[in-house]
């Protein structure tokens, strides 16, 4: 608008001849509509401080190759034929200042929001950065398929509670599957409508779990078309090519500072840049002061600042995978170049939340070794903080970095049992809390209970009340009911517990182990075996077990811990003159910590395969409910329809290879039952494989 005032300021310059006036207040006024039918997407106020900071790859040549002595690449998005939004989200785009309507009818939108074209202000770059992955050193990795579009102004008003996380004053933009960048390695650069509807769901459901993560603003699909694989049987096939948009402070990452490494003892590859201390030093003054400026303010020693720093994200990380935990939620890739330097959730691909509650759950079906479990989330997070550590020397001292690490353990132990206290509703801390929780999700896993729903279904159960006397059986058999509901049968418990391994080749293996250790520590390892031998334990019993027999095994287990439970309860109320008040406010944090919904896979797949045939409403559906998951939404407790086939409109598949699939997809619907969002997952959801 400052420019618009100008222009029109312009025009009332007195000029002889009043045709003359006439003509320049005619164009101002043209000017002005040109102005105000623009593209809002148009009017974003750009300043790309990253670009002007830290070092740019001099090269634009075309090709993935090696990039030396620089953070940042120009590329050119790809533009994709006839995009189209899937959905957007209106809360994500409100940090950008715009409205979610105002981008969803915008003819422009899709084309901008996909990088098909430049906005005014954008520039376009890749990140390099390298990585450790599954625990190797992998050298340059960078943005193969994300594209940097610039950092947009806060808008005026802004949440200062926002404001205060994001103290930089600016949102970085970028877009995933734009095509190919110096750093694609051998792949296209795209990303298809499956993926894409995955990351731009959970990159929401996350934010309003209260998990601090990445956001995502949109999702668009195109006539574009890519081949893949996807469960690499060798069939393949053509799939849309999508585009999510992602808003964050920053996307740069642990693997950021990990171009510097020298040549790694164990793989013998180095980061591009290795040998440049000063472009690490200079990287680093620009995250701490633009995202850490406190700690620049507060720290005038350079060695003080470093390690207040290190220590910071050491803590941002440390409550983030607690966090995780407590919602049951997998990262699946937990690779030094997915960890965010600003100690939030990076980078959405095969995740998964937690159904039936499983400690070694592994949600990326690539992951053989589990080396990125559930249970293994929290010692992973502290392995790279390490790497991140190592990278980041000489300009932190490695004894001083050493100190801050002795404190992780602790502080996310603290941040657990924090969030647990919440979920079971204890507001005083006791020194038994730790066992009441230890024997709980031994529980839930002995009788398979369903994570989600078992924790939403303690808030029925009541803390004791004076003069309750014989009443107390009856209540804890209630209790045990409820919590029944949520276990699994003998058939599921079964499947769960079916070896991964085939059984040749488990013998081969554990013979091999004694025979000889060190060609079987090159092929395997004794944690995967272990657990291979757990699972046969587990089912051999299952076997020897009757439905009745298991059920009445699940109803004792739940009475003794529920049991514990209400004597721990009890003590909340000690001291207090107002119990109801005690009580509805226990129930007020445990509803409001312990989600009704969360993004399960098959919500998700049911979402991206209506998607698929066409029909984008149940994406749109599903943003609605995950954005209020911790509260019933009457009109959206089940899906409009469940898997693909049949819809028509915008997306629709083309005639031929295409239509087998649809066909395919629209069978697998039809015996398909609509599941509510908060119940169980249905049967099917087992068959889901996410790589």
């Amino acid at each position: 608008m400052a420019h618009l005032g100008r222009r029109l300021a312009l025009s009332r310059i007195f000029v002889p001849g009043g045709s003359v006036f006439r003509r320049l207040g005619s164009v101002a006024m043209e000017d002005m509509g040109l102005a105000l039918s623009r593209s809002p997407l148009e009017r974003l106020e750009f300043d790309n401080v990253a670009l002007r900071r830290l070092p740019l790859d001099p090269s634009e040549e075309p090709g993935a190759r090696q990039v030396k002595g620089a953070c940042f690449s120009r590329v050119r998005p790809q533009p994709l034929t006839g995009p189209r939004f899937v959905a957007v989200s209106h809360d994500a785009l409100a940090l950008l200042g715009l409205s979610g309507e105002g981008v969803a009818n915008d003819p422009l939108g899709p084309e901008y929001l996909s990088g098909s074209k430049l906005m005014p202000g954008s520039e376009s770059a890749a990140h390099c950065y390298c990585g450790h992955q599954f625990g190797q050193f992998a050298g340059q990795l960078g943005d193969g398929a994300a594209c940097y579009l610039g950092e947009v102004k806060v808008p005026p008003g802004q949440d200062p509670e926002l404001l205060r996380e994001n103290p930089s004053g600016r949102w970085e933009i970028q877009v995933k599957g734009a095509g190919l960048t110096p750093y694609s390695r051998q792949a296209d650069g795209r990303k298809v409508l499956r993926s894409s509807i995955r990351e731009f769901l959970c990159s929401e459901a996350m934010f309003f779990l209260g998990v601090p993560t990445t956001r995502a603003g949109s999702v668009v699909t195109s006539d574009s078309k890519v081949i893949r694989d996807v469960y690499y049987s060798g069939r393949p096939r053509h799939e849309r090519c999508s585009v999510v948009l992602r808003i964050a402070p920053t996307f740069l990452r642990f693997g950021s500072f990990e171009i510097f490494k020298q040549a790694d003892e164990f793989t013998g590859r180095q980061g591009p840049s290795h040998g440049r201390d000063e472009i690490r030093r200079q990287m680093m003054d620009y995250v701490i002061e633009m995202f850490y400026p406190e700690i620049q303010q507060n720290h005038p020693d350079r060695v003080e600042r470093n390690v207040a720093f290190f220590r910071e994200v050491m803590l941002r990380t440390a409550r983030l995978v607690a966090q995780w935990q407590c919602v049951g939620f997998c990262h699946g890739v937990l690779n030094t170049d997915n960890m965010s330097i600003l100690g939030v959730t990076l980078d959405y691909g095969p995740y998964g939340f937690m159904d039936r509650f499983d400690p070694e759950f592994i949600c990326n079906a690539s992951d053989n070794s589990g080396r990125y479990s559930y249970q293994a989330q929290p010692a992973i997070c502290r392995w790279n903080l390490v790497k991140l550590a190592e990278a980041l020397a000489p300009e932190l001292p490695p004894a001083r970095a050493e100190a801050v690490m002795d404190e992780y353990l602790d502080l996310y132990n603290g941040f657990y049992l924090e969030n647990m206290r919440k979920k079971l509703g204890l507001q005083k801390e006791e020194p038994e809390d730790e066992i009441l929780i230890t024997e709980l999700l031994q529980t839930m896993h002995d009788t398979g209970a369903d994570f989600t729903n078992t924790f939403r279904s303690l808030s029925q159960i009541s803390c004791p009340a004076e003069g309750e006397g014989g009443g107390e059986e009856e209540l804890v058999k209630k209790a045990t009911e409820l919590l029944l509901e949520q276990c699994a049968s003998l058939e599921e418990l079964k499947a769960a517990n079916k070896p991964t391994m085939d059984p040749r080749e488990l013998a081969m293996l554990l013979s091999m182990a004694q025979s000889n250790p060190a060609l079987f520590q090159m092929i395997s390892d004794r944690m995967t075996i272990s657990r291979q031998l757990d699972k046969l334990s587990r089912l051999k019993d299952l076997m020897e077990t009757g439905q009745e027999e298991l059920k009445t095994k699940q109803a004792e287990e739940w009475t003794c811990w529920i049991a514990r439970y209400r004597k721990r309860l009890a003590r909340e109320l000690e001291g207090q003159s107002d119990v109801q008040a005690v009580q509805e406010e226990r129930v007020r944090v445990m509803e409001g910590t312990n989600p009704r919904v969360v993004l399960r896979n098959y919500i998700a797949q049911n979402a991206i395969e209506a998607a698929e045939s066409g029909d984008f409403s149940e994406v749109q559906r599903v943003l609605k409910v995950l954005e209020k998951p911790f509260s019933s939404q009457p009109g959206l407790e089940l899906p409009a329809r469940v898997g693909g086939g049949g819809a028509t409109g915008q997306g629709e598949r083309d005639e031929g290879e295409d239509q087998q699939q649809e066909s395919a997809s629209a069978s697998t619907s039809a015996a398909r039952d609509l599941v509510p969002y908060d119940s169980k997952p249905p049967a099917w959801a087992t068959e889901i494989c996410v790589t």
